[in-house]
């Protein structure tokens, strides 16, 4: 019994060892735990492209909902051709219209009796504007008046000499030199009466010297020549003035000159009667034609003038201001598309992006610009024919795209 139970323990043994043998051994087994591997790395590389994929797409695509929409206020359009139009700059200042400009004083030397106006004061023309007295006016006035009386003389002495002449009692010679006398005096009368018309008399003014108060006569009196405004002002009461320093300076400001300078690459582009928008540092804005080009070079800017005659009734263009003016000096239809200036977003990577409307929301896609204007840029590659883009509102994408506004929807 005891060799039959070795025996049969001895079988069981090398059944087992035979087992165990057969299933570790270079069979099928070990082959099937190698592929069931490989099959599992294989799934998991290809799920985790797949999931950078889907991140990818997610981190570049923007999705809000409506409430979102509203709130930022998006304008959309559509991409298709368009004018580019292409502007220049041209720096420039506000200046007096020098037409409009007058440096008032005494035409004699005297000394500042009254000064009615004072500076900033808007005066009307022939509006009086101080009085001086002058010695010279005085002497002036005394020699038209003498020569008007010699003027009187004369003039009987040669009609009491016609008179005898015709009733051959006095010479001939008596006569002529009765006439040479008148022709004398009223020489002299017309010299005194155009001095006085120098110094800024009018002609009623002459007439009424002899019917004057004697007081008048030193008195000069200082008139605006047109309607304008005080700009300067150089006299005080009892100052004394000589005639070759202005008292006032009046300018009319409803009209004012905009001088830009012109660079030598730009003289060929710029015309008379081209459009300019003119903007000044304090936000004033406006559109004006282009009334004058210098066709000379300045020797020392090496730059030409171009004036612009502006109106300024509003008062809103300071002589003085510095100005830039745009000027539109080319107008093309683009090769491709042309967006608003507004529609490019310059990411931190230095790209400029447009943020395109799909099926999954807004994409930040990369383009080509091409040729820029103030408003408007051509799109040389990144946009299709009819896609819809954000042309106003993409900073706003932009932020939301920093925030991690994409997904399945986005809202605040």
């Amino acid at each position: 019994m005891k060799h039959l139970q070795i025996s049969i323990t001895t079988l069981l043994t090398l059944t087992l060892l035979l087992s165990g043998t057969w299933g570790c051994g270079g069979g099928p087994a070990p082959e099937e735990h190698t592929d069931q591997h490989a099959d599992e790395t294989g799934r998991t590389e290809e799920a985790e492209e797949h999931g950078e994929d889907e991140e990818h797409d997610r981190d570049s695509v923007i999705r809000l909902d409506a409430a979102a929409l509203e709130r930022l206020g998006l304008v959309i359009a559509q991409a298709g051709p368009g004018r580019l139009e292409v502007t220049t700059e041209l720096p420039g200042e506000v200046r007096v219209n020098g037409d409009k400009l007058a440096h008032v004083g005494p035409r004699v030397a005297g000394v500042a009796r009254q000064v009615l106006v004072s500076l900033g004061d808007r005066v009307r023309s022939g509006q009086l504007l101080a009085v001086i007295e002058s010695r010279e006016l005085a002497d002036a006035k005394a020699s038209y008046l003498a020569a008007t009386e010699r003027k009187k003389l004369a003039q009987a002495t040669f009609a009491r000499e016609e008179r005898l002449h015709r009733g051959m009692v006095s010479s001939e010679q008596d006569f002529l030199d009765a006439s040479n006398g008148l022709a004398e005096a009223n020489i002299e009368m017309r010299s005194a009466q155009q001095k006085l018309f120098a110094l800024g008399l009018s002609e009623s003014d002459v007439r009424g010297i002899a019917d004057a108060p004697d007081d008048s006569y030193t008195k000069y009196r200082i008139r605006a020549p047109f309607d304008g405004q005080v700009i300067d002002r150089h006299m005080t009461v009892g100052e004394t003035l000589s005639a070759d320093v202005p008292a006032f300076t009046i300018a009319d400001l409803s009209e004012v000159w905009i001088d830009l300078r012109v660079y030598q690459k730009d003289i060929g582009t710029i015309r008379k009667g081209q459009m300019a928008r003119v903007i000044t540092n304090h936000g004033d804005e406006a559109e004006f034609p282009i009334n004058f080009v210098q066709p000379l070079v300045g020797e020392e800017t090496r730059t030409a003038l171009a004036r612009i005659v502006a109106p300024n009734t509003r008062g809103v263009w300071h002589p003085g201001c510095f100005v830039t003016a745009r000027v539109a000096v080319e107008k093309t239809e683009a090769s491709s598309f042309v967006v608003p200036a507004s529609a490019l977003i310059r990411m931190e990577d230095g790209d400029e992006v447009i943020f395109v409307e799909t099926l999954e929301g807004f994409e930040a896609r990369v383009i080509t610009p091409g040729r820029r204007s103030r408003k408007q840029v051509e799109i040389l590659t990144g946009l299709n024919p009819g896609d819809r883009y954000v042309a106003k509102g993409g900073f706003s994408l932009k932020a939301e795209l920093g925030k991690g506004a994409f997904g399945e929807g986005h809202g605040h």
